[in-house]
């Protein structure tokens, strides 16, 4: 999406509390954020937090009791995920950065995301599963490529060299 003047780009990134999520803001940030780069980019970060039914699965006697821990837990999660988040940017000098935690898959929040702030780019990391396991889990990064609109980057992790 093209911009004029001084009209900041938005980058929607996905967040979670995985390592390949880390690595692919970390090179975002790196690629497009760092303030030497003089590039005019606004950071959206969007972690998507499941429901406590969604995370629980079942529903009989005792699930009542369960649903309060489990809220707390996805509650204590997402702080977790989106403090790390901002001290990262904060520790590589990234100011212009907002934090959105919308409960929901993951796929649909961050589409949704990247409407919502007429993003020109959405960044994900790559879990790099095989064509099994996407097909078994689904995979954000291919639902993404094919359904948001805008640029999509899928930063990968290098594998560790034995």
């Amino acid at each position: 999406m093209a911009t004029t003047g001084s009209e900041k780009q938005v980058i929607v990134a996905g967040i979670d509390d995985s390592d390949f999520s880390s690595y692919a803001l970390g090179w975002i940030i790196d690629h497009f954020l760092l303030p030497s780069l003089n590039l005019n980019f606004k950071l959206v970060l969007v972690y998507a937090r499941p429901s406590a039914a969604s995370s629980v699965g079942f529903v009989g006697p005792g699930a009542a009791e369960v649903m309060p821990i489990v809220e707390a837990d996805l509650k204590r999660t997402a702080a977790k995920v989106t403090e790390y988040a901002k001290d990262l940017c904060q520790k590589k000098s990234v100011k212009d950065v907002s934090v959105e935690v919308v409960e929901g898959d993951p796929r649909n929040v961050l589409c949704e995301a990247v409407e919502k702030h007429h993003a020109s780019m959405l960044v994900v990391g790559s879990h790099g599963y095989g064509a099994i396991k996407r097909a078994v889990l689904g995979s954000v990064s291919d639902y993404c490529a094919h359904h948001a609109h805008c640029t999509v980057m899928i930063v990968k992790k290098p594998k560790n060299k034995h």
